[in-house]
């Protein structure tokens, strides 16, 4: 054992959000303790953080049980490299960021050969597969909880808890207003905006897009003075969009303006957002941006879904809240007319988008406080006996 790797802290996270998230926790412990090596599974934000990314699936995520069976020999290849890694390098401590099915298999083979393991960002038990909570119990030093309600959960199960908030509070900029952010549009303050925010894998964007752009149609025909705009995520190839765009401009649909690297301003700047779940609801949530979430996966996930899922609601927003804040759309529901019809109603009425406001409050209360990465990599430190 080399005296680097004495100093040395795995990790691994598997999708675009547990690299965000991952990233913030990566940068605080360097900064806490510079002679940290990190090594593990990431993507581009870890490795830009200083992590020495060993393998990286967060470009490939899937949306389902169906859409991730072609995931499994490459995700399986992960694995190998991170468990034979594990052992030779037998690092202090190994940090599990999200991704559930991969992660508590790499959990058990880290106590197996005694290393601590410490989960930020843990399996959302409290909204399906509840028995995993024995899993966790088994293979998990501590968890880093992100959600308030996560803490009773664990403690209850004997699971060593500790909450730190969520890691979007130390990303989202707190000082984005909605003027600034159409500055940096180049949106009028009189205009109406509808931003469309279709997910950030391939799949989302086929299933979501074109009933947005359905949806833009029919709210542009209701009032020919609104103007529309497209957050572009890093990981959606601009072609992919540009197929869609042309279909629904043969079909008469409006123009809209697609920006890259611009998300939180499009949530910012619009009076009503046409969103995909995930953690990008959460996101707008913070930056106050009235929406409606929406959500469509294959028929075999949706069937996996209502069989496991313990939660009424799919949105992190509502599931904070504990009430249907925002309209969840899903499935065969997910058209152009529902979606043009729950976006009127925030744009018309500011009744309706006031009561969601006023919601995003509530949930940005129960989330924590700021400084949650130095919160979190503090506690891995706690862990190693290095802090």
């Amino acid at each position: 054992m080399t005296a680097a790797d004495e100093r040395l802290i795995m990790l691994s996270a598997g999708e675009a959000s547990g690299d965000l998230h991952g990233a913030t926790m990566c940068r605080a412990l360097r900064a806490l303790d510079p002679g940290l090596r990190l090594i593990g599974m990431g993507g581009p934000r870890m490795a830009a953080a200083g992590v020495e990314i060993l393998v990286d699936p967060t470009a490939h995520a899937a949306m389902g049980t169906s859409e991730a069976i072609g995931r499994v020999p490459g995700l399986y290849r992960a694995y190998k490299l991170l468990v034979r890694r594990l052992r030779e390098a037998r690092p202090m401590a190994m940090v599990l960021i999200d991704f559930p099915e991969f992660n508590l298999r790499l959990a058990k083979q880290a106590r197996r050969a005694g290393i601590p393991v410490v989960y930020f960002i843990p399996p959302q038990l409290w909204a399906w597969r509840r028995g995993r909570i024995r899993q966790m119990a088994k293979r998990v030093t501590r968890v880093l909880a992100a959600f308030p309600f996560e803490e009773s959960l664990y403690e209850e199960a004997g699971v060593p808890v500790e909450f730190v908030g969520h890691p979007l509070l130390d990303v989202v900029p707190s000082d984005l207003d909605r003027a600034k952010a159409r500055e940096r549009l180049g949106v009028g303050e009189r205009q109406t905006l509808v931003g469309l925010l279709p997910g950030s894998r391939r799949q989302e964007v086929d299933r979501l897009l074109p009933p947005m752009l359905d949806a833009a149609a029919r709210l542009s025909r209701a009032d020919g003075r609104r103007c529309f705009v497209l957050g572009l995520a890093a990981s959606v190839d601009r072609g992919l969009v540009t197929v869609h765009f042309r279909r629904a401009s043969e079909a008469g649909g409006p123009p809209v303006e697609v920006v890259e690297g611009l998300t939180h301003e499009v949530m910012a700047a619009s009076d009503a957002l046409l969103i995909a779940s995930g953690t990008a609801t959460l996101e707008a949530a913070l930056l106050g941006a009235p929406m409606v979430v929406c959500y469509r996966v294959s028929r075999l996930t949706e069937v996996v879904a209502r069989l496991l899922t313990r939660s009424v609601w799919i949105s992190l927003p509502n599931i904070v809240a504990g009430r249907g804040a925002v309209p969840e759309i899903l499935q065969d529901k997910v058209t152009g007319a529902r979606l043009a019809s729950e976006a009127e109603r925030l744009l018309i009425d500011s009744v309706a988008a006031t009561a969601q406001r006023a919601a995003f409050k509530e949930v940005r209360s129960r989330l924590g406080q700021p400084g949650v990465g130095a919160r979190a990599a503090r506690a891995v430190l706690k862990v190693v006996g290095a802090a």
